[in-house]
């Protein structure tokens, strides 16, 4: 987590913070580039709390303390800038708000980048290597990033599955067996639906890797994995927009490095598909 910034961090868990310490994330954000050269007293002072209530802020977003928090604002402070992309006014023409929309998305992906755990992602593409079947869940707009995800790994030789509606997806997570694998995708990790069906999956054994931008959620809390995509917010747009393309990046970097470690048996599989797929064309 040493490289990851402190934007980054409290954007991932800000949701998930009580008021005292949004209070406290608002006035970093806020003040972001004046937070160095200002001791620990001084900022409890201005914000009316305890120094010992900002240490242990400090320490919720991964820092040893506060001197280690402060290390981390300089190294990225002289770079830092608000983002710019993340209000669209009603003095921009078209061409700025695409531009602006584009600029939200690849931020997104930026973002997501810098949360990339080796060990998490190492762990996650052994548990699907070495699944029997992995099943593919999300409900709303992530159902799309399920699909999307099932659309890929059919491709691969592993045995995928995937279905729309929410009772049929309950009953294939009735059904995983514990040498299966659940990829569940949730931007929020607090829908209901999700929630059961990895209560379902977890009842089996079998392993559960999700794919959420709130990693302290309660669908997340439920998981042996969690893979962590960011959003940018812009104004007339949902912020679930963004995490769906961080998302669906998250999955390809997970198909990518499957079809690379069983390069023999993933060929034999696109050779496949792509005969069967050559028939339905002029």
């Amino acid at each position: 987590m040493n490289n990851i910034s402190v934007i980054i961090r409290i954007k991932t868990i800000y949701r998930d913070m009580n008021s005292t310490e949004k209070n406290i994330a608002d006035y970093i954000l806020d003040n972001f580039n004046d937070i160095s050269i200002k001791t620990i007293n001084e900022i409890a002072s201005e914000l009316k709390i305890s120094d010992s209530t900002l240490f242990k802020f400090t320490r919720k977003l991964g820092f040893n303390g506060f001197k280690d928090f402060k290390i981390a604002i300089l190294k990225e402070g002289a770079i830092y800038k608000p983002s710019i992309h993340e209000k669209i006014s009603k003095e921009d023409d078209e061409l700025k708000i695409t531009h602006k929309v584009f600029e939200s998305n690849i931020k997104a992906i930026e973002d997501t980048k810098k949360l990339i755990d080796k060990e998490l992602y190492k762990n996650a593409i052994k548990y699907i290597i070495e699944s029997d079947r992995v099943a593919f869940f999300g409900l709303g707009g992530s159902n799309a990033v399920a699909y999307d995800a099932y659309h890929k790994f059919l491709r691969s030789p592993i045995k995928c599955i995937y279905v729309t509606d929410f009772h049929m997806q309950l009953m294939n997570a009735s059904l995983l067996k514990e040498n299966d694998c659940a990829i569940i995708i949730s931007h929020t990790g607090l829908t209901k639906h999700a929630i059961e069906i990895a209560n379902a999956v977890k009842k089996n054994k079998a392993k559960i890797i999700v794919i959420t931008s709130y990693p302290l959620s309660p669908l997340a809390k439920l998981a042996n994995i969690v893979l962590v995509s960011t959003s940018d917010e812009i104004a007339y747009r949902s912020e679930s927009l963004s995490s769906r393309l961080s998302e669906l990046t998250i999955i390809d970097s997970l198909f990518v490095n499957i079809m690379f470690k069983n390069e023999k048996n993933s060929n034999k599989s696109l050779s496949l598909i792509r005969q069967v797929i050559a028939t339905t064309k002029e």
